[in-house]
């Protein structure tokens, strides 16, 4: 959901005759290679912390301590500048087509890893808390996925994104007092 926006846009510069079918097909392709790598290390993590023991049936944390690192360390994300930078990308997807813009599929697939590159380097951290609620569980998958399609909104995004990372750290701070 969150790359939808990304993708209104592109398809909108098909009015100018900038983009094709195929092209928007190259741009998705792109940026689906970038989440494919990025969920097969998710994969990974999660299976090595589950040989590990530190994960349940439910894919959520069984460790007080991974728990606790896990929220402080998304919430210390939502105010680096990296974050930052990646997030200003997802929010304005027109200027990022327009910084790049190069007619081509190869040019779409590129804008589409770069835009998939932009995308995890907002949300990785966020998703990592999917050890913290349970990958297997709809409802906190879902409020993620929820907080950041808003997060990546122009308008309601930044009036989210700090006030989750201080939240953040203190459940954080919380849960390794616990």
């Amino acid at each position: 959901p969150t790359f939808a926006p990304a993708l209104a846009t592109f398809r909108d510069l098909s009015a100018t005759g900038a983009t094709t079918h195929a092209s928007a097909a190259a741009l998705v392709g792109g940026y689906l290679a970038v989440w494919l790598a990025a969920s097969a290390a998710g994969a990974l993590a999660q299976s090595t912390l589950a040989r590990a023991t530190l994960l349940g049936d439910d894919g959520a944390s069984l460790s007080q301590p991974l728990t606790a690192a896990l929220l402080i360390g998304a919430g210390v994300w939502q105010f680096s500048a990296v974050k930052a930078a990646c997030l200003a990308k997802c929010r304005h997807p027109l200027t990022f087509f327009l910084e790049r813009w190069r007619p081509g599929l190869p040019r779409a697939a590129r804008m589409g890893a770069e835009l998939g590159m932009h995308c995890l380097g907002c949300c990785w951290a966020l998703m990592a808390l999917a050890f913290v609620g349970g990958t297997m569980n709809l409802l906190w998958m879902g409020a993620a996925t929820l907080f950041m399609t808003l997060e990546k909104l122009p308008d309601v995004g930044r009036w989210l994104t700090r006030p989750a990372g201080a939240a953040l750290i203190g459940a954080g701070v919380a849960a390794f007092l616990v």
